[in-house]
């Protein structure tokens, strides 16, 4: 386990050193500048990047979305007909910094904003850009009911309320749970709305929630959280939070003495925070939008030029915010345009696009429409479900 640990601390150094050498190849501005751009179909299109850059999602959501992000923006551009410049902004991780940060790429003039990786983020940045008639493009976002803000916001990650439906019968059919518990962050929007939605969805298969046990953004100790748990002995437990505390919620019922029998289900759930649980994520399951050992048009490529381009594996949200761009680059050269409302207007007509998350659809709210993956550690590896 001390070298497995090293060895995570250096491919964590080394993605940083990559994130720093790629963001030289960006125009990165602060929020001080309002530089008009140009907002025609010619030779470059400004797309605006919210992503963040320091703070605490810095590593598990934003540096993974730029890499994605990156990658697709070569890709398009070497093919030719539209040619992508980014403006990156760092949202520091705050609400104040990606509404700031939506903020002054509105008044830049850009058509489009991609990344806006938290939900709680999003619903308070979003609605600024479709006030301007700017479009918000989230590749991470997934609490229910975001994209219906307005006819501007668009997300590549499947919602809540799509996903964890079918999640959950996936799982029930196998497991045949019939007592549950969650645990969920009670800030965070995301967290609040699978918690929501699990309720929903588990009580309409007759499933019942022995206890929900709330703690804040930001918690470390879930020792008593989990300790009530195991009490009441559910069957499974389902995790409702973000990267950081899904990490320490999965390690920590190993260390509370988590039985064999509670089967522990935490949506979203990468590698990232499997490897970061260590022994605690062995059996976890998770309802995942993309992995490496999807048979997706064009995957394994994107697989392969990742691991060429930086030298470490893939992860779900640089899959997605890859996706993302290669979606709006789609509805770019079918609007013909750099207008805003003629790409949204194309965007909405996205149907079956082959992309590396499958046929990719929009449904009239603007969430994403394709077929989710179910998978369970073995043996520090995912496998299918």
């Amino acid at each position: 386990m001390k070298i497995k640990r090293i060895l995570i601390f250096a491919l964590t150094l080394i993605s940083i050193a990559l994130t720093v050498g790629l963001f030289s190849c960006d125009r990165i501005v602060s929020v001080a500048s309002d530089e008009k751009v140009p907002q025609t179909m010619g030779e470059e299109i400004p797309i605006g990047v919210v992503v963040a850059l320091t703070g605490k999602y810095a590593e598990p959501y934003g540096f993974p979305m730029q890499r994605g992000f990156e990658l697709a923006r070569e890709e398009i551009n070497s093919l030719g007909g539209v040619n992508l410049t980014f403006i990156t902004v760092d949202d520091q991780s705050t609400v104040e910094g990606a509404k700031a940060a939506v903020q002054h790429l509105v008044n830049q003039g850009v058509p489009a904003i991609v990344g806006l990786a938290i939900s709680t983020h999003l619903k308070e940045a979003a609605p600024i850009a479709h006030e301007n008639q700017v479009i918000a493009f989230s590749s991470v976002s997934s609490a229910a009911g975001l994209s219906g803000m307005g006819n501007f916001i668009f997300r590549t990650s499947l919602a809540t309320n799509i996903s964890i439906p079918s999640g959950v019968m996936a799982t029930q059919q196998k497991i045949g749970y019939q007592k549950v518990a969650t645990i969920y962050d009670e800030i965070d929007v995301y967290a609040r709305s699978s918690n929501e939605v699990l309720k929903t969805v588990l009580e309409a298969n007759e499933v019942e929630i022995l206890t929900q046990e709330p703690f804040k953004n930001g918690d470390t100790d879930f020792s008593q959280q989990l300790t009530n748990i195991m009490a009441v002995e559910p069957d499974a437990l389902f995790i409702s939070a973000l990267s950081q505390e899904i990490a320490r919620i999965v390690a920590q019922t190993s260390e509370v003495g988590f039985p064999d029998t509670i089967h522990v289900i935490a949506p979203d759930l990468t590698m990232d925070e499997v490897e970061k649980a260590g022994d605690g994520a062995e059996g976890t399951i998770g309802f995942i939008g993309w992995s490496t050992i999807s048979d997706a048009p064009g995957n394994q490529t994107f697989i392969a030029n990742y691991r060429a381009k930086y030298g470490i594996e893939p992860e779900p949200w640089a899959a997605q915010s890859y996706a993302t761009l290669k979606v709006l680059a789609n509805a770019i050269k079918i609007a013909q345009s750099a207008d805003a409302t003629a790409i949204r207007d194309a965007l909405a007509q996205t149907k079956d696009l082959p992309t590396i998350l499958g046929g990719f659809s929009f449904n009239p709210d603007g969430d994403a429409l394709y077929d989710q993956i179910v998978l369970v550690v073995k043996d520090g590896e995912f496998q299918v479900f």
